[in-house]
């Protein structure tokens, strides 16, 4: 808590090595404040966080042993050159051959072409390789990147999504973005939250699936009317693209398509293309973090 306002108010989720989760929620929502706490640099008013079953606020050493953090502010030394800061993150992890090391991330991070400048020289961008680049020093089990992305082009955001990933095929990887289309292109699962509660924890099939601005586009080869589809029990709403096509929409994408299918066996109707639309993450974030409209 602040003072009297909840920031986080009772979430529960659980990750697996090899996971990369999408941690998602508008400004204010408790994002940053649940990844201090369960990087230790927040303690919980009530509840508990483990990494790798090591509880963050009785065991707190050992669990930031096995965490490396990335945090929204991104706290750097800015009068030491990259290299030099790199080797002392090294030095407080007690990292051996500390240079070998550094030499590993600044190649895996692509800071090489700016890695004999002080870090008050550089870039936005390159400011947050090098915090993310500290973060992976010491080869950690788990990952907490909040908006590691940020500040970056096109091309860099490229470079780093493609570490994440691969990172993320044997830690536990936690991170959150303003940038959807980032989640989509990493993440299999995301979770959402809004103003401190939990409001979705599922794959991003599954929430397109339930989600209602998905829509199925049928083709069939044969001329119809549209009453034949609105009479079906799952079709809420039909709209007639041109003479063969059709957008339909219902409850469950899944049920709406099962039941076309019926349809064209019903009744020999050859069914040219069937697929799902529509029903974008920045849609699905909107309908669950947008207060409904009276």
């Amino acid at each position: 808590m602040y003072g009297e306002q909840i920031a986080v108010d009772k979430i529960t989720f659980s990750i697996k090595r090899g996971e990369i989760v999408g941690f998602l929620g508008p400004n204010g929502a408790g994002k940053s404040t649940t990844m201090k706490m369960i990087t230790g640099y927040l303690a919980p008013d009530s509840g508990v966080v483990t990494v790798n079953d090591i509880n963050v606020v009785t065991d707190p050493i050992a669990a930031k042993k096995k965490i490396g953090y990335l945090p929204e502010a991104n706290p750097l030394y800015v009068d030491m050159y990259i290299k030099e800061y790199l080797e002392f993150i090294a030095g407080l992890h007690r990292i051996n051959n500390k240079k070998q090391r550094v030499s590993e991330v600044i190649e895996l991070t692509g800071l090489g072409v700016e890695q004999r400048k002080k870090i008050s020289q550089l870039s936005k961008g390159y400011k947050q390789r090098t915090g993310l680049a500290a973060a992976l020093i010491h080869d950690p089990e788990v990952l907490i990147l909040d908006e590691p992305t940020s500040g970056l082009d096109p091309n860099q955001i490229i470079e780093i999504r493609n570490v994440i990933k691969d990172q993320g095929r044997n830690k536990t990887v936690l991170f959150s973005s303003h940038i959807l289309q980032e989640v989509e292109a990493i993440c299999d699962r995301v979770i959402i939250i809004n103003k401190g509660k939990l409001v979705a924890d599922d794959s991003l099939s599954n929430l397109h699936q339930r989600d209602s601005s998905d829509f199925v586009k049928v083709a069939f080869k044969e001329p119809l009317e549209a009453e034949w589809l609105k009479r079906l029990p799952g079709i809420q709403t039909v709209n007639r693209l041109d003479t063969f096509t059709w957008q339909v929409r219902g409850g469950n994408t899944n049920e709406v398509k099962k039941q076309l299918l019926e349809l064209s066996l019903q009744h020999n109707l050859n069914i040219v293309s069937l697929h799902t639309e529509g029903g974008s993450l920045e849609e699905i974030f909107r309908s669950l973090t947008t207060p409904a409209k009276d």
